[in-house]
């Protein structure tokens, strides 16, 4: 997960983009979008990141700092 590519997500596509690129992933067809990854496992990493940080702004009106930091905090319970 980098923290860069997932900031250019959420600064340069609509929400309805970014849920079109996840499908386009998960069905192993051509992005419309760039979508910044070494695979495409890094690339629906950023693409989930970017959603989740979206909706947070939108629901919650956070600021992008804000929603990146409740993110990473969920991933971090999750992974301990």
């Amino acid at each position: 997960m980098k923290i860069p590519a997932i900031k250019k997500l959420v600064e340069n596509y609509k929400l309805d983009e970014l849920i079109a690129a996840e499908t386009a992933i998960v069905e192993e067809q051509p992005l419309a979008i760039e979508v910044e990854g070494d695979d495409e496992g890094e690339q629906l990493t950023h693409v989930l990141a970017a959603v989740w940080i979206l909706n947070e702004m939108n629901d919650n009106g956070a600021d992008f700092k804000t929603a990146l930091r409740a993110y990473t905090q969920k991933v971090r319970v999750s992974i301990s």
